[in-house]
């Protein structure tokens, strides 16, 4: 028989008492639920319909979705596993973006400490390290001058600008589209002529109910996979400007703005993994010039190397602001 436990003492619930405790914490939330159809969730991902679309369709989406962010701003925690990594392996993050190729990653420790500052603007970088005292600037084309670090903070950038927005397939590029069952996976290759030995640039996996990207793998010229980036629990954001989050659909629905808020960029080349955990997304703010970390007339960044020393371009040097 059961008990009733009330004040260290125990009281046998009988009859119709027993009948009314369970009904009132059994059988009565899921009467409710019955009884206010109104009240139910929105479907989830998996009780949408499978929709189609084409190659170009999708080419056309990945273009509209990256003109509907003009700037971004967010909050991070990402974790980092691999060699060669002089910062805590959790790190809590800012990122900055204004378009068309203006991105800043900051990061701190818990207490407030900062950790890096990453600036990219007009094919270059500038890194500073303030913990190691160190600052390092150059272009983009000779990011591997990082050394050990080099690979951790580009799967940072390619999973930041992954959550921005996809890079839109360019005009000298042709794609090949392949449906593998609820995905469909768009191969990018770099020139536009079909060539039989010509290998892709990237796969960018959308799934079919969304037809968010989940996945975009990075090959090099083999065709081998150098990075796979993965997208996962996508949430509405709002427009700053319009307090809006629907922004133009490429296949015949309105398309929500949604942003994905865990990023997981994976190192093909076994040298480590970061997964990225989004706390806020803003998209187009009004960005202040020191939120970029530009400097100078115009707004232009001073990138490249201008110690007093003059230090090389892509030379590590002492960081003048430590």
């Amino acid at each position: 028989m059961p008990y009733w436990h009330n004040k260290g003492k125990s009281k046998k619930v009988k009859g119709k008492s027993w009948i009314l405790f369970i009904f009132t914490f059994y059988l009565l939330p899921f009467t409710l639920q019955l009884a206010l159809p109104g009240c139910a969730s929105v479907p989830g991902r998996s009780e949408l319909p499978l929709r189609t679309a084409s190659g170009e369709q999708l080419v056309e989406l990945l273009q509209e979705r990256k003109a509907a962010v003009q700037s971004m701003k967010g909050l991070f925690s990402v974790s980092i596993k691999g060699p060669g990594i002089p910062i805590a392996q959790r790190v809590e993050g800012a990122v900055y973006y204004q378009g068309p190729d203006s991105l800043r990653l900051r990061g701190f420790t818990r207490l407030g400490g900062e950790l890096f500052d990453l600036v990219l603007r007009d094919g270059h970088y500038r890194l500073r390290l303030p913990t190691m005292g160190k600052m390092l600037a150059g272009r983009l084309s000779e990011w591997s001058r990082m050394g050990t670090v080099s690979r951790p903070f580009k799967l940072s950038v390619w999973a930041v600008t992954g959550a921005v927005g996809i890079t839109p397939i360019a005009n000298d590029e042709r794609v090949k589209l392949v449906e593998e069952g609820d995905r469909y996976r768009l191969e990018v290759y770099a020139d536009v002529e079909p060539s039989g030995s010509a290998s892709p640039s990237r796969h960018i996996w959308f799934e079919r109910r969304r037809l968010q990207v989940v996945q975009e793998d990075r090959l090099i010229a083999t065709g081998e996979v150098e990075a796979t980036v993965e997208f996962e629990d996508f949430r509405p954001v709002t427009h700053a400007s319009t307090g809006t989050s629907v922004s133009s659909g490429a296949v015949g629905v309105p398309d929500i703005m949604l942003k994905p808020f865990t990023v997981t960029a994976y190192d093909r080349q076994g040298q480590g993994s970061l997964t990225m955990k989004f706390h806020e997304i803003v998209t187009n703010p009004v960005l202040k010039l020191d939120e970029l970390g530009l400097a100078g007339a115009g707004g232009a960044m001073r990138l490249r190397a201008a110690s007093p020393e003059r230090s090389r371009e892509g030379e590590w040097r002492e960081d003048p602001g430590r």
